[in-house]
């Protein structure tokens, strides 16, 4: 498989990436297989303080993948750092992209600053799909200046590389990358979950405790390629696709759209050797279509 994908300086040799939620902090897949082979990974969202997360029931299914409202159940950055990442370096050797989330600006602040200082840690990512406590829990990711706050600050006191995580209820999605993307940030992750909710047909009531979840799975893929394939268009730093992505294919095609590399979610919860069937399936599709270099198809949709 070709190889060398370029992430802001951070070196991974192939593009998938397990999803923020779907790969724990890299420990809950080890008996499957070798954790090793995934280009790199996602943390589960932390934040500042532990957090509970929304009481059951949290998840749903639908005909196209799930739903959930877990809402960033994690222990806290400290445990993380303190107990997590010494049994995560026993089983994986390469850096990975620690998943920052907060309920303010210096919940931010506090939580990237702290993950920045960790040496198996290569990239920031930031989530701004949260809720604002401070603005009635509207998420930060619907306001371009309020995001860009955010990033300006966390780049303050970190020296690896940001990625900003975006939300699909931006009313201007365009417009909030090009706004991330002046205000510093090294590159996206487009995009995370979609609002949706399932009811009860016995009573028609709401099945998730939320009322609403974010919406994941196969369904979102060709929504998810349109929004990563109109943002290429307008900005200069590289995105990291993700949205439903379940198959070698789909990797080409969001590669193709723009992507520089994917993250596998939904997929990694019904299929738990997901990542080495889809990593098969694409270095034989490359062998199939003459694709030498990953590299080289970032993109050609726009060619």
């Amino acid at each position: 498989m070709g190889q060398n994908i370029d992430l802001s300086g951070m070196m991974i040799d192939n593009p998938l990436i397990p999803a923020s939620g779907a790969f724990g902090y890299g420990m809950d897949y080890q008996d499957f297989f070798d954790v090793n082979e995934v280009g790199t990974f996602c943390t589960k969202g932390t934040t500042l303080h532990p957090h509970k997360g929304n009481p059951l029931p949290r998840i749903a299914e639908y005909s196209g993948g799930m739903l959930n409202c877990v809402g960033l159940e994690n222990p806290g950055v400290e445990t993380v750092v303190r107990e997590y990442f010494p049994k995560l370096r026993n089983t994986y050797h390469k850096k990975v992209i620690a998943n920052v989330c907060g309920f303010s600006v210096d919940d931010y602040i506090k939580t990237a600053e702290i993950f920045d200082r960790e040496e198996c840690v290569g990239l920031i990512e930031l989530n701004i799909s949260c809720p604002n406590v401070h603005a009635g829990g509207a998420a930060f990711g619907k306001d371009p200046s309020i995001a860009s706050e955010i990033l300006t600050e966390v780049k303050k006191v970190c020296r690896k590389p940001v990625y900003v995580k975006c939300t699909p209820q931006c009313p201007d999605l365009v417009l909030m990358c090009k706004t991330l993307e002046a205000s510093g940030a090294d590159g996206l992750v487009l995009l995370n979950t979609w609002l949706g909710m399932r009811l009860d047909i016995r009573t028609g009531k709401p099945i998730l405790s939320n009322i609403t979840g974010g919406v994941s799975g196969p369904g979102i893929f060709p929504l998810s390629l349109y929004k990563i394939y109109e943002v290429y268009k307008n900005v200069n730093i590289p995105i990291i696709g993700c949205g439903g992505i379940s198959n070698g294919r789909d990797v080409i095609e969001m590669m193709s759209a723009g992507a520089s590399a994917i993250e596998i979610g939904t997929e990694l919860l019904t299929d738990p050797m997901a990542l080495p069937r889809i990593k098969k399936e694409l270095s034989e599709l490359m062998d199939t279509y003459n694709i030498t270099e990953l590299s080289e198809i970032i993109g050609r949709a726009h060619k």
